[in-house]
């Protein structure tokens, strides 16, 4: 992969956020590792599936309940590292009572059959 990388090969990157954003260190490491893809100029979409979709949902405050740091607002800035391939899965939002209107940042909100189809485009998908 390295060879790749320096040969200028762009490769499509997809990473899967199923994890809520607090209890773990899942969210947090994968938002670690887009940060580092985009370093190396690879093109880099994140997709938000199941309770992944409350990483950047509006107004946490996980202070007070899990004693943890929030680092949701760090999703506004990745604009800056050209990071604007963020989907969001309807159904994970339809059954989690959210909606578009909930979320931190502008998304492209998939059908779970689009979700699956985007993601067989994809080079490699990592998640946690």
């Amino acid at each position: 992969m390295d060879e790749e990388f320096e040969s200028g090969v762009v490769k499509k990157f997809m990473y899967v956020n199923r994890k809520a954003p607090y209890g773990t260190i899942y969210a947090l490491e994968v938002l670690e590792m887009v940060l580092i893809s985009a370093a190396f100029d690879q093109d880099v979409h994140m997709a938000f599936l199941d309770d992944g979709v409350y990483q950047i949902k509006k107004g946490q405050d996980p202070m007070s309940g899990a004693g943890m740091k929030n680092f949701s607002p760090t999703y506004r800035a990745l604009e800056g590292y050209d990071i604007e391939k963020l989907y969001v899965e309807q159904e994970s939002l339809e059954e989690r009572g959210l909606t578009e209107a909930d979320l931190l940042v502008p998304v492209e909100v998939l059908s779970r059959a689009d979700m699956a189809k985007l993601m067989g485009e994809m080079d490699v998908i990592l998640g946690g």
